[in-house]
This record gives structure tokens, sequence and C-alpha cells, in this order.
């Protein structure tokens, strides 16, 4: 991912929809000088502020850091990029949206000790989460759910959530998104 690419689709979905700067930063929740800054690449967004805008615009996250939205078969090499931000969560698009199922999947690396949380997405998404490898909890409902390795959980992801590591070592999981039928459409642009 590259803040370049970031730049190019958050500018075409805001052109796209018609929208000037002030009224994306009201359906957003990101600052018009955020946005600004973003779209001329003279700042970099943080993890929440990609999920604002997807939300804002009613889009998967993918829209705006993968090259394509995906359908039919997709292959995902074992070495992809990871998206990382500095003291977030770190993953690696597993499968890009794909509009026939409506869900994008990714694998999240969470570090030793490190806790994300996440502000609720759209109405009616909904999220798996299947912890490949050490341990974490789950904040869903208001209550933090424990997962070791190979346990799954769905929850609603309408809410606030999250995901913590207490131990010491690295936990990473699975985590798939699964939209409602909307409106969702394709943000595209060159690198």
């Amino acid at each position: 991912m590259t803040d370049k690419k970031i730049q190019i689709k958050l500018k075409a979905a805001r052109l796209k929809s018609g929208l000037s700067l002030s009224r994306t930063a009201e359906l957003t929740g990101v600052s018009k000088a955020m946005l600004h800054q973003i779209e001329r690449g003279d700042s970099s967004p943080t993890i929440a502020t990609l999920w604002k805008l997807a939300k804002g615009f009613h889009l998967p996250l993918t829209a705006f850091i993968e090259d394509m939205i995906q359908t039919g078969d997709t292959f995902t090499p074992a070495r992809k990029e990871l998206i990382s931000f500095p003291g977030s969560i770190g993953f690696h698009t597993v499968f890009p949206f794909d509009p026939v199922f409506g869900s994008e999947t990714f694998l999240v690396t969470l570090e030793a000790e490190q806790t994300h949380t996440s502000n609720s997405h759209d109405v009616g998404v909904v999220e798996d989460v299947f912890v490949t490898k050490g341990e974490m909890e789950i904040l869903f409902d208001g209550r933090w759910k424990r997962c070791r390795c190979g346990d799954g959980l769905r929850f609603r992801a309408d809410q606030p959530h999250g995901y913590r590591n207490l131990h010491d070592e690295q936990a990473q999981f699975h985590n798939t998104l699964h939209y409602p039928k909307t409106t969702l459409f394709e943000v595209t642009g060159e690198d």
C-alpha cells in the first residue's frame, strides 16, 4: 500500500460522489484539513481514519488500499505486503472486497500487549474472526471474549469493538467483514 494510492482513491471517491471537502468531512468525521492533506499527499492516514473514510463513503476498506475490487477466483501470495500503521495493527489483505460475496478478508497481526479498538462500521456489517496464532480477546456487546488459536467468533461490527493481546507473544487472526447488500461502488485510480 502506498500513500499515493490512498490519495488517488480518496479523491476519486469524493469526486465520484460529487462532494466538496466540507461535505466529505461532515459525512466521514475526518476534518476538512486532514482530507485536504491526504489528497495532496502531505499526510498519511491512520487505520482509524481509513475506516472513517470507508464508513462515510459506504465502501469496504480495500477500496482505499487495493488496486481493484476482486470477483471470481483469487490467489493471494503468502508474502503479500504488510500494511501497518505506527502504534496500530498490521495486516495483509487476503481477499479484497468481492461484490458477489459482499466480503473482504484480512490477516491481522496484534503485537504483544497491544490493543486496537474500532468504531462501529455501517449498519449490518458482521465480522468473522478466526485466531490462527496465539491468544487474544475481542470486544463486542460491551464485553471482552477470550479466544485461543483455532477459535472462531462472529459478531455484529456495527457497534464499537476491539481486539487485544494481553500476552508477550504476537497474535494473528483472519478477519472477514461481511457487508450488507448496499450501493457499494468501486473506487478506481492508477498508481
